[in-house]
Parts: C-alpha cells; sequence; structure tokens
C-alpha cells in the first residue's frame, strides 16, 4: 500500500462535468458519517435519508454559486471527532477548500 496521500483528482466520476461548470468537487465518507443532520441544517445540497440515517449529496459538482453552503456543511459536521466527513475540493487546484484541518490543502480523508 502506498504511503503517498490521496489526490482528490483521482476520486470520484469519470464522467464530471467540466471544470468551468462546475469548479468544486464533493467528497463524501458515507461510511463514516453519523447521521446528525447538521449538514442539511445548512445546505440545500445535503438530505438525510431517514431510512438509512446517513446523509447525502444531491450533486457531487457544484458551481461557485453553491459553494459557501456546501463548505458550511462540511465545516459544521461533527463525524471524525469534529473533523468531517464532508470534503469540498476545488477541482482547478486539487486542493481541499473545507474543512480543510491541516490547513494545507491536503486531502483529510481516512481511506
Amino acid at each position: 500500500m502506498s504511503e503517498d496521500p490521496i489526490r482528490p483528482s483521482d476520486v470520484g466520476d469519470a464522467d464530471a462535468p467540466p471544470v468551468d461548470e462546475k469548479p468544486y468537487k464533493i467528497i463524501f465518507e458515507a461510511n463514516k458519517c453519523i447521521g446528525t443532520g447538521k449538514c442539511a441544517e445548512v445546505s440545500d445540497n445535503w438530505d438525510l435519508d431517514l431510512d438509512t440515517g446517513l446523509a447525502r449529496p444531491r450533486s457531487y459538482y457544484v458551481g461557485a454559486d453553491d459553494l459557501s453552503h456546501n463548505v458550511r456543511a462540511a465545516e459544521v459536521c461533527p463525524a471524525k471527532k469534529g473533523r468531517g466527513v464532508i470534503h469540498v475540493i476545488d477541482r482547478r487546484t486539487d486542493e481541499e477548500v473545507a474543512p480543510d484541518p491541516e490547513g494545507d490543502g491536503t486531502l483529510s480523508v481516512d481511506w
């Protein structure tokens, strides 16, 4: 197994919309979601599935107009001891915008 960090551009759908249309990507660690619904409280892009008790994004690719509420969803997620399981990535730079707990833009997933 490689010790190299996971690159955000290596995660996701090959049929993604063009970067200039949707420059931000959501990477969601669904297996670590604890179902508090905080994301759905602050973002129209997030739903809490009452049957499974897990959150789910409506879209994994968003434009600038939807950036702020998705960043907020990432910031309020209490999973992983407050580090969150919602990651907002700038596809142009391949850097994590939120929650970015290390402050360096690296992807903060636990895979």
